[in-house]
């Protein structure tokens, strides 16, 4: 009989503990379901625009471009030596030598993805900058399998460094 009164009592308590558990998550939730990531079921239009994205703060990648330097974008390139070379020689990827101006998929030796291929068109500055800010995103089915370079002032300083090398 003793044993069924402290097992009676023990979860007792533990009952106890759950209904706090459960006022305390209805009191004072965020109104985001962090098991599913579902939010609040509806939101009040108060008329207000929503402020503009940071993003669009700063300053575009042709300004700077402008102002890069190919000395900081040769530091930055050291992330790029693992596959991409520019002595002439391919690598992973294929050389950079001269690649600003360069048609995409232009290299006679190497072997590019189809999604390269299909491109077209030049490696100008500011499509450069868009391919390696993502290039899964940029080219769907790339083998690139770099990541990207998410600071913009990076991407362009990379970029004016690779315009020196010819």
């Amino acid at each position: 009989m003793t044993f069924t009164k402290i097992f009676g009592a023990l979860c007792g308590a533990l009952l106890v503990f759950l209904l706090i558990n459960w006022a305390a998550g209805g009191i004072y939730t965020d109104g985001v379901n962090y098991a599913t990531g579902d939010k609040q079921a509806y939101t009040i239009d108060t008329g207000e625009e929503k402020p503009a994205a940071a993003k669009d703060a700063g300053p575009t990648f042709d300004e700077l471009f402008a102002k890069a330097d190919p000395a900081k974008g040769e530091k930055i390139f050291s992330k790029c030596k693992a596959c991409h070379k520019i002595d002439g020689n391919n690598a992973v990827g294929p050389h950079l030598n001269g690649v600003v101006g360069r048609q995409v998929a232009s290299v006679s030796d190497f072997s590019y993805s189809d999604a390269l291929k299909g491109l077209g068109g030049e490696w100008t500055p500011d499509r450069i900058q868009q391919f390696i800010e993502n290039p899964k995103k940029y080219a769907p089915g790339t083998k690139m399998g770099f990541a990207g370079l998410s600071k913009v002032a990076d991407r362009a300083d990379v970029i004016a460094f690779l315009a020196t090398q010819k």
